[in-house]
């Protein structure tokens, strides 16, 4: 049967054209939903005592250390979060050609958690920096385990068997990952990281997040090209004179460096790294030069979106961010499944 394919809205000449204006519109309402996020909150505070504590902080006024101290550091982590996972799933899509993959389908981010768990029972006061560097050896973990085991078979990797190998390593991890909780008594340490979630952000996280999301951003614009020759098909890309390991290595580096950090951070948020990719290649087409950029702007406003709406749910009570992301995710990744499955 022909494969079902979805035409993206572009022309071969109205693609930069395109791609520029997702890029300033989506920065402009990015920046539009940040400052909502910051407005929004179990406090009432206005829009002028936010440009207040801005410009003229006082140290002894409570809305201003709300703002200055929890408000502020958790919209911009937010942003930084969803730019990285929605980076990490262009860059997983494009080098496996599985548009199934994401970070937290391919046993990322459950590696990065379990490795989390881990590090609660050995070193129950590591600091922040510490826990990222567990949760970036976890997900490189998980990473090796998904293609390992999706390579056994005489056939080798597809991207259906890539797709159930990182279901089945996702499960498996998140299943040691609480049987590590509840035998070592850490379970209420790491709900945080299940539920996931920015409510407890400081600036020492965002100070964290910027300089990786920065690096991995740079890295993964410099092989944006490469991977636009790779996901038509490595014999094609070889055939150009491409070195295909290279680039493979050093996209997974990337994407266990800002999934890393972002589950640090936020714990487990899902979906990010597989929708925001595939509506960026709906829009603007297929060269990866447009859509890391667009990825990560898109990735940003929906996970500062979802943020804000986790708390207009039930308020004052705050909906877990992993469940409005969920809402978006799941419905998508059963019409990718059914319609991949439809070709194979």
């Amino acid at each position: 049967m022909k494969k079902q394919t979805i035409k993206p809205l572009y022309t071969k000449q109205s693609r930069p054209i395109l791609a520029a204006v997702i890029l300033f519109g989506g920065f402009v309402i990015l920046v539009l939903a940040i400052g909502i996020s910051i407005l929004y909150g179990a406090a009432n505070i206005d829009f002028f005592t936010i440009w207040q504590s801005i410009n003229n902080f006082d140290p002894n006024s409570t809305s201003h250390q709300i703002i200055r101290g929890l408000r502020i550091p958790r919209a911009l982590a937010a942003a930084l979060i969803g730019a990285s996972l929605a980076m990490s799933g262009a860059l997983m899509q494009g080098m496996t050609r599985n548009p199934l993959a994401s970070p937290s389908i391919m046993g990322v981010t459950a590696g990065s958690t379990f490795m989390m768990a881990v590090a609660l029972v050995v070193m129950p006061e590591a600091s922040n920096f510490i826990m990222m560097l567990w949760a970036f050896s976890g997900a490189g973990i998980g990473v090796a385990i998904v293609f390992v085991i999706g390579s056994l078979s005489k056939t080798g990797l597809t991207p259906v068997k890539l797709a159930l190998a990182g279901t089945a390593v996702t499960a498996l991890l998140s299943s040691l990952s609480s049987a590590i909780t509840i035998r070592f008594n850490v379970a209420k340490d790491l709900s945080f990281w299940y539920a996931g979630g920015v409510s407890g952000v400081q600036w020492i996280h965002v100070q964290l997040l910027a300089p990786v999301a920065l690096i991995g951003f740079v890295i993964a614009l410099f092989l944006a090209n490469s991977i636009t020759v790779l996901n038509l098909g490595e014999d094609l890309a070889k055939g150009l004179g491409q070195r295909t390991i290279i680039i493979k290595l050093l996209g997974i580096l990337v994407v266990l460096l800002l999934t890393g950090a972002a589950v640090s951070v936020s714990g487990t948020i899902g979906f990010i790294g597989l929708v925001i990719p595939h509506i960026t290649r709906f829009l603007i087409g297929v060269d990866y030069r447009w859509i890391v950029p667009c990825s990560a702007v898109l990735g940003a406003l929906l996970l500062v979106i979802a943020d804000t709406v986790s708390r207009m749910v039930n308020p004052p009570f705050e909906t877990p961010v992993g469940t409005i992301t969920a809402l978006v995710g799941v419905p998508f990744f059963l019409y990718l499944a059914r319609r991949e499955g439809r070709t194979m």
